[in-house]
């Protein structure tokens, strides 16, 4: 992941994008190996959603007392705002592939799975994409498999899907209406021809603002969290602190 900027780690800048796309008063959920959206959850809780809840895996502050069933009960009964997913493959039209990477017959790569991602990626309100790598193996212009699909137009009914996604190169919105991401900002220092060379299918539009950067308070803030974060993520908070010193 390429340092965008010398006073902010390249997890903490997307951190405070995730932590952009929390909102007060809503039900947010962060599920497991997501330290990355933690720290952007926490920071917000902490800068402008105090009001909201926030159902968080692995945290005492928050215990889940029957595993993933209930938060996939939340999300079925209408009760989950916001939740983040990635995978090993996104397309151009928003689905994901946790399954294998290949000919699902033969895989080349035989993936973890998909767990609740299908059924959380359609009754979630809003999903925000988040990965920690931006390359042409990751953003194909077709999954090799569709765990997750972002776009169900002969479905009967869904209640949301993507709305963001955001990589340590840009952040994309999703243009439901034409069922494709839209490039929404380029991160400080990234031109329009590096993310596109990354990027397996075609971005656009070819201009975009810069993505906002943390203020300096916003870092001392993001800093501030480390101590909640190592509750659920030690390794990463250690690591995290190491590389700010």
């Amino acid at each position: 992941m390429p340092l965008v900027l010398d006073s902010v780690t390249p997890e903490e800048f997307l951190a405070f994008q995730i932590s952009r796309e929390v909102r007060d008063f809503e039900r947010t959920a962060v599920g497991t190996l997501s330290p990355v959206p933690l720290l952007g959850v926490l920071h917000a809780r902490a800068r402008h959603a105090s009001h909201g809840k926030f159902l968080i895996f692995g945290s005492e502050e928050t215990p889940v007392t029957d595993g993933s069933r209930e938060l996939f009960d939340l999300a079925q009964r209408g009760k989950l705002d916001l939740f983040f997913l990635s995978g090993a493959q996104i397309d151009r039209e928003g689905n994901i592939n946790l399954t294998c990477i290949g000919e699902y017959g033969a895989p080349r790569v035989r993936l973890p799975g998909g767990a609740g991602s299908a059924m959380l990626y359609y009754m979630t309100r809003r999903v925000v994409l988040v990965t920690l790598a931006h390359s042409p193996r990751v953003f194909v212009e077709k999954c090799d498999f569709i765990t997750s699909a972002a776009n169900t137009p002969r479905y009967p009914w869904r209640r949301g899907g993507p709305t963001k996604l955001i990589t340590p190169l840009c952040t994309m919105e999703y243009d439901g209406a034409a069922a494709k991401w839209r490039l929404a900002s380029l991160h400080p220092g990234v031109t329009y021809g590096e993310a596109q060379k990354e990027t397996g299918f075609p971005l656009s539009p070819e201009t975009a603002p810069d993505t906002p950067s943390p203020s300096p308070a916003d870092v001392a803030l993001l800093r501030a969290q480390i101590p909640a974060l190592k509750k659920s993520y030690p390794m990463f908070a250690d690591d995290l602190a190491r590389k700010i010193g």
